[in-house]
């Protein structure tokens, strides 16, 4: 099992912070997912015709995730909340893009939603996963740049675990090291708020449970919050 923690100073910093982690294990991620396919196409065909737009700017649900990233020193409109960017790829392209069906599964509760989503392979988790502020000491390699080495800055929000970052900005990008690929066995999924009202969350938790649930062993779904500061994925 793996430990996940929100740092206290982050909880107090975002007292209404939410997540849900949803951990699929024996994950089957090579067959075919129909479901997830269906959940694209479907939400691919209400955005063509105008019955549905991603969440934009004006939505509460990402801006309180910009004033979040100014609030620990990241301009939003420069590095973008995962959900912003994706909902603004998906406007202007007019379809998601396809990596493998776990990540399209979780793209597609968080555009649909308007939650920042992100996954890690378990098996290349070391240690415990905290969520806290960073200190400057860290190393960060981008997802899809195995060469590249950042630093974020201090006091910026990540997740880390013993051997480095695997989160910039909160929710912005995932690092490599950690990325769900089709052979990943298992997997832990996050879906966050920051908003006091978790109905929304809990919702796209549930539907995303059931896109893994297809195509996993067994699936588990865990919040984490300023009152349930750990748990175990």
């Amino acid at each position: 099992m793996t430990l996940v923690h929100l740092h206290p100073a982050v909880a107090e910093a975002f007292p209404g912070a939410r997540i849900a982690l949803i951990t699929a294990r024996g994950i089957r991620g090579t067959e075919p997912w129909p479901g997830t396919v269906a959940a694209l196409e479907r939400l691919e065909g209400q955005l063509a015709g105008g019955d549905w737009q991603p969440a934009g700017e004006g939505d509460a649900r990402i801006d309180v995730w910009h004033a979040a990233y100014r609030a620990f020193g990241t301009n939003p409109r420069r590095i973008r909340p995962s959900v912003d960017a994706l909902g603004r790829r998906m406007a202007k392209q007019g379809v998601l893009p396809r990596i493998n069906p776990a990540v399209d599964s979780y793209n597609v509760v968080s555009v649909r939603h308007g939650l920042p989503a992100g996954a890690f392979d378990l098996a290349a988790v070391e240690g415990e996963v905290v969520i806290g502020f960073a200190d400057g000491s860290e190393e960060f390699t981008p997802l899809g740049e195995p060469e590249t080495v950042e630093r974020p800055k201090a006091g910026e929000v990540i997740y880390r675990d013993a051997a480095g970052v695997l989160t910039r900005h909160w929710n912005h990008r995932d690092a490599h090291r950690t990325r769900v690929t089709e052979h990943a066995v298992d997997a832990v999924f996050m879906l966050e708020t920051l908003q006091p009202d978790g109905e929304q969350l809990v919702l796209a938790a549930e539907e995303l449970e059931e896109l893994l649930a297809a195509h996993s062993a067994a699936v588990t779904v865990r919040y984490l919050d300023p009152g349930v500061a750990r748990v175990e994925v």
